[in-house]
């Protein structure tokens, strides 16, 4: 059985994939890593992380391809922002059989993939508190609960889409494709108004897919925040504290990174290996 972990990128997100690797490196050496390109501009980062950081591409391109066309055809071009994004939903059909999916605009404080071990017991993991912060904002229409699309008790594991895992094998491209279409025929049901892509079909898909889901918040004693906006983690020698308990990882999610309560946290593991640039190195790296 083979396990690791895998992340969507191109040349875009180049300096948020090296500080999120540095974080996973420093932590576990030996992890699986395989990226997903997001599209065809990936090779300057690819350069980097696959020679630095042991990143693998994913292996098979004609897939991706394939699964982008499937995605076009399913929904309408004005449905989903960034339809890319959606390639996300290919590591059910990757190389790992166990696997941690983690956006880029992520640091991990703690060796992240040890996480895997409770698939044993379930089919889906994540570990947020979106059920609890934004209830379903971002996710679903107040349509779907007061048509019972979903159950309360489901509605309550609604989830971010930048951290969870599952297993491969155990939801077939057909069905996926199923529920996919089922989405496209009921824009009603989701809410995108601030412009999120995957986050909402995602959940959709996991809902009618997995009975056997965990948000790792609500654990015993795991109920540990991860949002870049929360300001109040306290830092101990490059790792956040959210009171004496240790983050797992921190998530910029809708927040601003640059300039935030912890972007010299990000800027410590960007430039774990290499100097800080100078002002006169950033405006050639400009050019």
């Amino acid at each position: 059985m083979t396990r690791g972990i895998y992340i969507v990128a191109n040349d875009r997100v180049l300096e948020n994939a090296v500080a999120l690797l540095n974080s996973i490196r420093l932590y576990d050496p030996e992890v699986l890593i395989y990226m997903i390109p997001f599209n065809e501009e990936y090779q300057q980062l690819a350069d980097i992380i696959c020679n630095v950081h042991n990143v693998k591409i994913f292996p098979d391109l004609n897939l991706l391809n394939q699964f982008t066309q499937k995605i076009a055809e399913i929904f309408p071009p004005d449905f989903l922002a960034l339809p890319n994004k959606m390639r996300k939903l290919a590591v059910w059909f990757g190389p790992l059989d166990e696997f941690l999916y983690i956006d880029t605009d992520i640091i991990v404080f703690e060796k992240i993939a040890e996480n895997l071990n409770l698939l044993s017991q379930f089919d889906f993991l994540c570990c947020d508190f979106h059920y609890k912060s934004e209830g379903l904002r971002n996710v679903f229409s107040p349509l779907v609960a007061e048509e019972n699309i979903f159950t309360t008790e489901q509605l309550a594991d609604v989830f971010n889409s930048g951290f969870w895992a599952s297993r491969k094998g155990i939801i077939s491209m057909e069905k996926m494709e199923e529920i996919l279409r089922e989405c496209a025929t009921h824009r009603e049901y989701f809410d995108f108004t601030s412009g999120v892509t995957d986050q909402p079909i995602l959940n959709y898909l996991v809902l009618k897919s997995f009975a056997r889901r965990c948000n790792l918040v609500k654990l015993p004693g795991q109920d540990i925040g991860s949002w870049g906006g929360s300001s109040h983690f306290q830092e101990k020698d490059y790792i956040l504290y959210d009171s004496d308990r240790r983050l797992k990882y921190l998530h910029w999610a809708g927040t601003p990174l640059k300039g935030g309560a912890y972007w010299k946290l990000w800027q410590h593991y960007r430039y774990l290996h290499e100097g800080k640039p100078t002002l006169w190195k950033k405006l050639l790296l400009r050019r």
